[in-house]
């Protein structure tokens, strides 16, 4: 049966008309790799729907629950159910099909989840938050610098459904990546969840990388010389991003602690050897956003002195322009009043020596305030 026919069989969606139209219409497109878009060309939710045996893909595309049926009986293999954005109506039949518990799906579907590691039976629950670095030329006080998504998978002793929010962190390239390896891809589901965890993690340190890029500029700017001219909001912006960054890791440490530590019914304890790895990195992570946090910290209290020193600056020049204005203001205010008897009023020298004493009075001001810094 035709992947057509398997969305109908397990979601039922749409019309019988428009069903066989769909599968018309597949038939007649040349094959393509559905694990790399963000919607499956056939207009589901389901990106990918891949049965493996011995740790090897088995060929064509199997109808998903005569797929599950033969995994079931045979007792060894497992399904590999990829979805992207699905609705309620969209997931209700596959929640059936694998007796996926409804708090677990609800979640699933609504997203926006913190991460997190849930027991429901025989079913184990991730949650994960994925990140991807935004390029711009330029970091503004409104650039964008990370993105987040969400990656909620269901691990069973013989399925896997991820199911993906976000534009990116595509499992496509994951999931050739583990083809090529079926020594580790046959120890079975659990395997393909350390995959997703590790390939969620390192995206974590590539972030934190490229963030750590731009926090440097940031704080070459800012104590460059004219540091003090530098837009605070540009500072407070990494703040923020930084933030979202710190949401999708920090939680996650509880989650993967527990799965590289304690034992759990679907995760051979082989596996969990692999789980310890990729928790040393979350905390490589961790401790990067930490300290990223407080030098973003430092480097705004530094600007802010650097605004208050520069503010200082400026108020001493002013002072000390007024100082110097001041003596000629004093001596022609008195010489403006319009007396009859003033010394040197009539003296054919006096405006020349009034002058010379206030161009004299001037200057040495104007040294003593040069020689003191202030000008």
């Amino acid at each position: 049966m035709s992947m057509a026919g398997n969305l109908r069989k397990v979601t039922g969606l749409g019309r019988v008309g428009g069903l066989r139209k769909v599968a018309r219409l597949a038939r007649r497109r040349p094959r393509v790799d559905l694990s790399h878009p963000a919607r499956s060309p056939l207009g589901s939710s389901v990106v990918n729907c891949v049965t493996y045996q011995d740790g090897v893909r088995v060929p064509g595309c199997a109808d998903l629950v005569d797929a599950v049926r033969l995994v079931r009986k045979a007792g060894e293999g497992f399904v590999w159910l990829g979805l992207h954005e699905p609705t309620d109506r969209e997931f209700a039949g596959i929640a059936e099909l694998f007796d996926l518990h409804p708090l677990a799906v609800e979640d699933a579907v609504e997203a926006h989840q913190r991460p997190k590691l849930e027991h429901y039976g025989d079913t184990l629950f991730a949650v994960f938050k994925t990140v991807c670095y935004v390029e711009h030329e330029q970091l503004t006080a409104t650039s964008e610098v990370v993105d987040t998504g969400e990656i909620m998978v269901f691990v069973g002793k013989d399925f896997v459904v991820t199911v993906r929010h976000g534009r990116h962190g595509s499992l496509g390239p994951l999931r050739e990546e583990l083809e090529t390896d079926p020594q580790q891809l046959a120890k079975g589901p659990a395997a393909v969840l350390h995959a997703i965890a590790d390939h969620v993690v390192d995206e974590y340190l590539s972030v934190t990388d490229a963030v750590q890029a731009d926090i440097d500029q940031v704080e070459t700017e800012v104590f460059s010389e004219n540091g003090a001219r530098v837009d605070p909001g540009r500072i407070y912006q990494m703040k923020r991003e930084l933030l979202e960054l710190k949401r999708a890791v920090v939680p996650l440490s509880r989650p993967m602690e527990e799965l590289a530590t304690r034992p759990i019914r679907v995760v051979d304890p082989e596996i969990q050897t692999y789980f310890r790895d990729v928790f040393d990195h979350l905390i490589r992570a961790k401790e990067q956003i930490a300290a990223f946090d407080e030098l973003l910290n430092s480097i705004l209290q530094a600007h802010l002195a650097q605004v208050t020193v520069a503010q200082n600056e400026d108020m001493r020049k002013i002072t000390a322009w007024a100082a110097v204005i001041a003596v000629p203001t004093m001596v022609c205010g008195v010489y403006g009043m319009n007396f009859d008897h003033m010394p040197e009023l009539h003296w054919r020298f006096g405006y020349s020596l009034v002058m010379a004493v206030m161009a004299t009075a001037c200057l040495t001001l104007y040294r003593g305030f040069r020689r003191n810094g202030w000008l």
